[in-house]
């Protein structure tokens, strides 16, 4: 089984890499750029949707604004790309604005920052996929009515591919981002000539009028237009990923990531400030609600994104046009990758604030092929949570989006400027100090309008759903400081402060749990005396007092050097006798260590379990909370265990004929553990010293009737089938 599991993982995610080959997976910048800056490419697939549908609100009175609008999200872009260049600078290390909120602006801060960080990633999963999905639903009708199910075997699908590591991830990505931007820009530019040319390019819902749902005017119509601003900058989110990702890139890592954060913010403004030109060209008419807003539509229209309108309009009108599909793949295929971003983001910061003792350590660990398996596993299980909470729409998911990725812009805006504002009170080479000024200046700047957009998303986006968001982030941030409180106190508990601590026990106390005298428990004897405890004993709880009285004779019969004890239970319980006991030993000499010895069977197939070793299982939870006594499990292994271990024998021909094969003799002579006689692991043949009776029956178990020599019952039959009930009744352990 285990071989089959490690076959099926290494065909999932490759072969293991070495510690020491990480070196190896660090990305140049033509690969960084598809990794880390998908997602805020892929953002002009659905910014422009989120302005337009905001703006027909009002009706077509306001769609004028909507090129003014994008030009406001292009100056906050840049903004932000040129204060972020000034981060991955000063912090090269990947903790991004958790670790300058951290460093600059104490702990709590830069909790503030990770919460909003690890909320914005799962969001940019759910809106990244849901988005690709309804795009790859407006060129093909037939996927309408599936989108949750497609957006959830996406999701998988990614978290596979990010579980093979960064680098092979990043190659599978490049292609299509690539051409995607190849694509819209392509598109652009046709579109632009033919505009100027005076060909006719008009969307198919240019002859449609949009219904307003209300009047907008005076301060209505301000806050309408912050609202379409606010939808707009959800064309920042995914920046803020090359600064956590800087230890991924090749050297210089802070000159490579500066330089494909510039590449990402051109490439980003020009496709965004491009689609919107063309939305107006083509008369683009986008509505929130389309069944009540939309007039002059044919029965059964169903609304098409941004992208497949001014596509079909640019490239004549016609859906037919493979340049249209061409389109609509690659940017439905940039939209489900543009989640790869968080892949990448989301499991890094996992393992920094795992380091930092906020979040369980298993998160700070890389898995086999080098990458944070279990944040990306984690991640993934999120999302798909959000996918199918919200139906995979996009327009209900945008409206959490956006409010964690300007927390964290604000935050680090303002640690930046802490930052440079504390070097240069110790620099003194003049031109270091310009270079710091001009970056503290950029910060500011940077500060001021990140934190204008924030209180317009909150203000806007509150009742929309951004509460949802905010109440994650607060959830998250309370979590996290429990986790490293938990942390604290058990690193304090266990500090080597007293050299007591170090100090053998007096004596050693071993108890032995018997439930019948069968071979796990003979076993459990002989490796306690051979461990030399001080004192040891074996103890048996007393349930059925004709079982306890055939154990006592049993126990005198074969001259047993252990003292057995009974424990009386009156309520017919095995667990709280025996733990009773063990503390009453513990009360008597507290300085004794007490190991309790438990006979547990090994199965080897699933519904076995549920047969077998329950009363383990609850001595063992029980025991664990005990102070100064130790458990120790002594396995044996049944039939069934040993076949799932050993592959099955080849039967050459005449094997049958010939009888089974005999073990080979150990250096000794004797036969090894794993083939031993029949006296020891099977079931048939000639009975031996530890309890098999001469006609080959066991007799492990046997009934208080009266016994033969050989160890059969009075009534002639073998009494192996009745040691099932005893386990659970005399508390032994093994059952």
């Amino acid at each position: 089984m285990s071989r089959l599991t490690d076959l099926s993982k290494r065909i999932l995610v490759g072969r293991a890499l070495r510690s020491d080959k990480l070196s190896e997976t660090l990305l140049p910048k033509r690969i960084a750029l598809p990794i880390f800056a998908s997602d805020a490419l892929s953002s002009v697939a659905y910014a422009p949707d989120e302005i337009l549908l905001t703006l027909s609100m009002a009706g077509m009175a306001t769609y004028h604004f909507s090129w003014k609008v994008g030009l406001a999200v292009v100056v906050v872009m840049l903004t932000v790309v040129a204060s972020y260049r000034q981060n991955v600078h000063a912090y090269p290390s990947g903790g991004g604005d958790y670790e300058v909120a951290s460093v600059n602006l104490g702990p709590n801060a830069g909790l503030t920052v990770g919460s909003a960080l690890l909320v914005d990633y799962v969001l940019t999963v759910a809106v990244s996929v849901s988005s690709g999905v309804a795009n790859m639903a407006s060129a093909v009708p037939a996927l309408e009515g599936h989108k949750v199910l497609l957006a959830v075997g996406l999701v998988l699908l990614l978290m596979a591919m990010n579980l093979r590591g960064v680098r092979e991830s990043g190659k599978l990505f490049a292609v299509p981002t690539y051409a995607f931007m190849v694509a819209i820009l392509g598109m652009t530019a046709f579109g632009m000539i033919r505009a100027a040319t005076g060909a006719n390019m008009e969307a198919e819902s240019a002859g449609f009028h949009i219904q307003a749902e209300d009047s907008f005017t005076g301060f209505a119509l301000v806050f309408l237009l912050l609202r379409t601003f606010s939808s707009g900058c959800a064309a920042l989110t995914g920046v803020e990923a090359i600064s956590n990702g800087v230890p991924a890139f090749r050297k210089p890592k802070s000159k490579n990531a500066a330089s494909t954060l510039l590449l990402m913010g051109t490439i980003s403004v020009t496709m965004l400030m491009g689609m919107l030109a063309l939305a107006n060209m083509t008369k683009v008419r986008f509505a929130e609600n389309p069944t009540s807003q939309i007039q002059g539509a044919p029965a059964g229209y169903e609304q098409k994104t941004v992208v497949a309108q001014v596509a079909d309009a640019v490239f004549g009108g016609t859906f037919a046009s493979p340049l249209f599909y061409l389109v609509l793949a690659v940017t439905g295929l940039i939209l489900i990758l543009a989640a790869n971003t968080a892949f990448n983001g989301f499991p890094v910061l996992g393992s920094i604030l795992a380091q930092d003792r906020y979040l369980p350590r298993q998160l700070h660990t890389r898995g086999d092929r080098l990458a944070f398996s279990n944040g990306i596993i984690m991640l993934a299980a999120f999302a798909i949570v959000l996918i199918v909470a919200f139906d995979a729409e996009p327009t209900k998911l945008i409206q959490l989006y956006v409010v964690g990725v300007f927390v964290s812009f604000t935050m680090s805006q303002a640690g930046m400027i802490r930052h440079w504002t504390r070097h240069l009170k110790t620099e003194t080479d003049p031109a270091a100090r310009r270079r710091m000024m001009r970056s503290r200046v950029i910060n500011a700047f940077g500060l001021f309008m990140t934190g204008t957009v924030l209180v317009i998303v909150l203000v806007t986006k509150f009742a929309q759903g951004a509460w949802i968001a905010i109440a994650a982030m607060g959830f998250l941030f309370v979590l996290m400081k429990q986790i490293r409180r938990h942390y604290d106190r058990v690193a304090a508990e266990l500090a080597a402060v007293e050299i007591d601590d170090a100090k053998l026990p007096s004596r050693v106390h071993a108890i032995v749990l018997v439930s019948k005298l069968h071979k796990p428990s003979l076993r459990a004897l002989a490796y306690a005396r051979y461990s030399r405890p001080n004192v040891v004993e074996a103890v048996t709880v007393n349930v059925d007092p004709a079982e306890t009285e055939v154990l006592r004779r049993e126990w005198d019969e074969r001259g047993i050097e252990v003292p057995l004890k009974v424990l009386d239970s009156p309520y017919r319980e095995i667990t709280r006798p025996v733990i009773e006991y063990v503390k009453s030993v513990r009360r008597s000499s507290p300085r004794d260590v007490v190991n309790v010895y438990i006979p547990e069977y090994v199965v080897g197939r699933w519904y076995e379990q549920i047969l077998h070793n329950q009363s383990a299982l609850r001595l063992k939870g029980r025991l664990l909370f005990t102070p100064g006594v130790m458990v120790t499990s002594v396995p044996w292994q049944l039939e069934s265990s040993e076949r799932l271990k050993e592959p099955k024998a080849f039967a050459a021909p005449g094997s049958v004929r010939r009888g089974p094969a005999r073990m080979p003799r150990g250096a000794d002579g004797k036969r090894g553990a794993e083939g031993r006689s029949a006296s020891e692991g099977r079931s048939s043949g000639a009975r031996s010293s530890e309890g098999r009776s001469a006609d080959g029956r066991s007799s492990e178990g046997r009934s208080s009737k009266g016994r033969s020599s050989d160890g059969r019952s009075s009534d002639g039959r073998s009494s192996e089938g009745r040691s099932e009930g005893r386990s659970e009744g005399r508390g032994g352990g093994e059952s």
